[in-house]
């Protein structure tokens, strides 16, 4: 799977060939982080799916051992990932597919992860379980078995670019920010989960939602190539992606690979950990 992105039917073909796969489902709410995985339990998953929860497994720890807070998805450590990266049962070589219901906001977060440790195979189910269903795929209730192994190998470096809040502040005016976040939350009109409203002063708003059809899907390539093309051809220095919790800024990161148009970095602590410091400057409106 050379592409971050695969079909419905590409993987149903994939897994009626009995070509090995691992499905991690990744279905989640930010505002009920018990939802995702009552609705894998509940409502059925892929056939064979594991459940990889954002909080416990897609982030580590809000605050560090100073007491820092990192915001509220911080990455995990390296080694934590590595840990549950076998405990899921990927090891080298492994093909997963990441999914969920929700125009692939937390499937990419694990798509990101995986390359973050330099897994390159692995892609993004296009339009989730919704496409899945709506292709007559079927789903399942029941929780897989599986053969957990140990912690998935670290390269010296990871594969995948961050930064962290110190380089951004000192990187304002030179960093092309661009923030995946919806626009009124980028003006500051609304914040539902953050203490302050606003953004990163001369951050460029491009809601990870303009990255989908209708329907959940991910434009077709060419489209986000014109759509994002424009954006990265304006850059005056390296392109830094960002939103609420280092989450939907790796749908936008998703979305350019699939453009074919990179790599950008991440900025992993967001607006979340941003504003959480009085000192840092905030702007509002467009």
């Amino acid at each position: 799977m050379p592409m971050p992105l695969i079909d419905a039917t590409a993987l149903a073909q994939r897994l009626a060939d009995g070509s090995p796969t691992v499905l991690l489902d990744c279905s989640f709410e930010l505002t009920d982080p018990t939802a995702g995985e009552q609705q894998y339990a509940g409502q059925g998953h892929l056939p064979g799916a594991r459940y990889a929860h954002v909080d416990r497994d897609l982030a580590g720890p809000r605050t560090d051992a100073t007491g820092r807070f990192r915001g509220r998805h911080p990455l995990p450590s390296p080694e934590a990932w590595a840990a549950t990266l076998g405990r899921l049962g990927i090891v080298p070589g492994s093909t997963v597919v990441a999914y969920d219901r929700h125009g692939s906001m937390y499937a990419a977060r694990a798509w990101w992860l995986l390359r973050w440790v330099g897994h390159a195979e692995v892609a993004v189910l296009d339009g989730g379980l919704q496409a899945w269903a709506a292709a007559d795929g079927a789903l399942e209730m029941s929780t897989p078995d599986w053969q957990a192994a140990a912690p998935y190998p670290l390269a010296a470096e990871p594969a995948m670019g961050t930064v962290e809040a110190d380089a951004v502040a000192a990187g304002i005016g030179r960093l092309c920010l661009i923030d995946a976040r919806a626009g009124e939350r980028f003006r500051g009109e609304t914040e539902p989960l953050d203490a302050v409203a606003g953004h990163i002063p001369g951050a460029l708003s491009q809601p990870f939602k303009d990255n989908l059809d209708a329907e959940g899907r991910f434009l077709p390539a060419m489209a986000l190539r014109q759509a994002w093309a424009p954006l990265l051809a304006g850059a005056g220095g390296p392109v830094v992606h960002h939103c609420g919790s280092g989450v939907t800024a790796c749908h936008n990161l998703l979305a350019v690979a699939a453009a074919g148009l990179g790599e950008g970095l991440l900025y992993p602590g967001s607006w979340s950990e941003w504003c959480a410091d009085p000192a840092r400057p905030v702007a509002t409106g467009g």
